[in-house]
């Protein structure tokens, strides 16, 4: 399917379907969004969609491969000459971070060949830290230019910190997401891993014994990151609604500037790496 055409606007936005905004969110401010791709039992899925989550979950459930790959280059020159089609006079397409996929490359690949200036954007970040960082460039205000936007978004993903859990360091590993030496040094002794995206990266961040206690630690990552200021929270998951709702819930009652809080279930893309049980809080302060 081809990516959706733009809102007519002077600065267009496109992102790719790793960012996890919800759909309102894109229709307001007429957000392009390019899918990645899940590979399950040798068919391909659109990132974001129902049949790519089911698809996985199937997969996950019967312990059969899954792949993912990274949009083309060809989508993304669609995306921007649709941009331009529009009456866009330039894009700011914001993408995750280039440590872990070549989406990146894809789109600088296609901005050599656009029709509009495009400026490109490892955010270095996934999920909602990438979808608030697309949040602050939409903020900008027109008369102030596309190097204004990318100021604002580079700055809104430098403040950002994503935090995760998962059950298992294998899919990360398998998918080559996280060093050998860590997925063994976390399996060891049964420890709970938890990570965090540094400097574009998955990292181990800290080992922990039980998994309520992991969880219980994430919430002070969290809340530690949040301080007291105004500050925009994501709690992404996979198939662990129950975990991300309690989690939510103690967030709300313990950040006293929070100014949004959304809570989603993350896409097959990002779902493939981390396996069920996921548990992810991304803390923007604004």
């Amino acid at each position: 399917m081809p990516p959706r055409r733009p809102v007519h606007r002077p600065l267009a936005l496109v992102t790719d379907s790793t960012a996890y905004l919800p759909g309102a969110v894109v229709a307001h401010h007429g957000i392009t969004v390019v899918p990645l791709t899940v590979v399950c039992g040798g068919r391909a899925f659109e990132d974001g969609t129902e049949e790519a989550a089911r698809r996985l979950t199937q997969a996950l459930e019967h312990k059969q491969p899954v792949t993912t790959s990274r949009p083309s280059p060809r989508m993304f020159a669609e995306a921007y000459r649709a941009a331009a089609a529009a009456g866009a006079e330039g894009v700011v397409s914001l993408h995750l971070s280039a440590e872990i996929s070549g989406t990146y490359d894809a789109a600088v690949l296609a901005a050599r060949e656009a029709p509009v200036p495009v400026r490109v954007v490892d955010s270095r970040m996934v999920a909602m830290a990438l979808g608030f960082a697309v949040l602050a460039a939409a903020g900008t205000p027109p008369e102030a230019g596309i190097d204004a936007a990318v100021a604002r978004a580079v700055t809104r993903a430098e403040r950002t910190r994503a935090f995760f859990y998962v059950d298992t360091l294998e899919h990360l590993r398998r998918g080559g997401r996280i060093g050998t030496a860590q997925a063994l040094f976390g399996s060891a002794l049964a420890v709970k891993p938890l990570l965090e995206l540094a400097e574009g990266r998955i990292e181990l961040r800290e080992k922990v014994r039980t998994a309520s206690r992991a969880i219980a630690r994430l919430e002070e990552l969290a809340a530690e990151h949040a301080g007291d200021g105004p500050v925009d929270v994501a709690v992404h998951h996979l198939g662990a609604a129950e975990r991300a709702a309690q989690l939510a819930g103690r967030l709300r009652e313990r950040l006293p500037g929070l100014a949004s809080l959304h809570v989603s279930e993350v896409g097959a893309v990002l779902g493939a790496h981390t396996g069920p049980g996921l548990l992810g809080a991304v803390v923007s302060p604004r």
